[in-house]
This record gives structure tokens, C-alpha cells and sequence, in this order.
């Protein structure tokens, strides 16, 4: 039985969350320098070093409003024990039937979907209800089967546990 406190694994999700907004904050603050330094002033009509920088600190921006407001929503959540009658729902762990040998479960999310982990010996993916996985497994219930249609791959699985 899967041995893991979901709070445990909250922390980490915000632990990644807050490098990558720490980086896109460095990130963003250089480009805006580079968009107002003297040596991007344009000597011609072609010259678009400053337009440039000013559309990449934009960018870099938007990436940090972005990563604030997914650790908020994780600040946010409150987890719940789902069981074999549960719908499943954000902050189910989700483990289907092709992936017991390797101990992987799927951890619904509000946000940073792609993100691994490694905890107490289980491999753990977040996913969020808007990707094709959470699609196919949002509202679903243990011994349900699903079908995940990712590009021109048709997946089939049975999902066996739901914490």
C-alpha cells in the first residue's frame, strides 16, 4: 500500500514551483535591464535589439505571474482520502494497472503538470484535469477502464487504486 502523505508531496511540487519562479524572476529582471540599457538603443531602423529584449522580459514576466499563481494554488488545496467508491477528483493518487510493477502513480493537480518525483520508493506524475490523462480520469472511480487518446496513441488501461 502506497505509504505517502500527500502534504509531502505538495511540498515538493511548491519546493519546484518556487526555483522555477526564482529563475524566470532572475530571468525577467535581466531581460528588462537589456531592454533599457544604453546598448540596445537602436542605431537604425532595422536595429530591434531593444524591441526585442523588451518582448523576451514580457515573456519573462507573464512566466512569473504564472509560477505565483500555481504555488497559490497549491498553497491552496486541501487533500482529500479518496477510496474505491470515491469520484476521482484534484488531489486523487491514481495508479493504473500497467503501471503497478513499477510503482508509478498520477497525482491530479491544479497545475504544473509534467512534474516527477521520487517518493517512498513510488514514482509519482502530476497531472492536471485538463491534460488528455486527466480528461480520461477526472470523475472516473477505481476498476474503471479508461482510454487516452495522445497524438495518434490510443492508450487503454484499468485504473486499479485510488488514494
Amino acid at each position: 500500500m502506497l505509504t505517502m502523505n500527500k502534504k509531502t508531496l505538495i511540498d515538493k511540487v511548491i519546493n519546484e514551483l518556487s526555483t522555477k519562479l526564482e529563475q524566470s524572476i532572475q530571468s525577467a529582471n535581466e531581460a528588462h535591464a537589456a531592454a533599457v540599457d544604453d546598448q540596445s538603443i537602436a542605431e537604425t531602423q532595422y536595429d530591434t535589439l531593444a524591441i526585442e529584449a523588451s518582448y523576451l522580459a514580457e515573456g519573462q514576466s507573464r512566466q512569473v505571474k504564472k509560477y505565483q499563481e500555481a504555488i497559490k494554488s497549491y498553497q491552496a488545496l486541501t487533500c482529500r482520502t479518496f477510496n474505491q467508491d470515491s469520484s476521482i477528483t484534484i488531489t486523487a493518487l491514481v495508479q493504473l494497472s500497467n503501471d503497478e510493477a513499477q510503482q508509478h502513480w498520477f497525482f491530479i493537480g491544479p497545475d504544473a503538470g509534467g512534474f516527477r518525483c521520487h517518493l517512498n520508493q513510488h514514482n509519482i506524475t502530476v497531472i492536471t484535469p485538463n491534460s488528455p490523462m486527466g480528461k480520461a480520469i477526472i470523475g472516473k472511480q477505481q476498476d474503471d477502464d479508461i482510454e487516452v487518446i495522445i497524438g495518434t496513441t490510443t492508450l487503454i488501461d484499468h485504473i486499479s487504486k485510488v488514494l
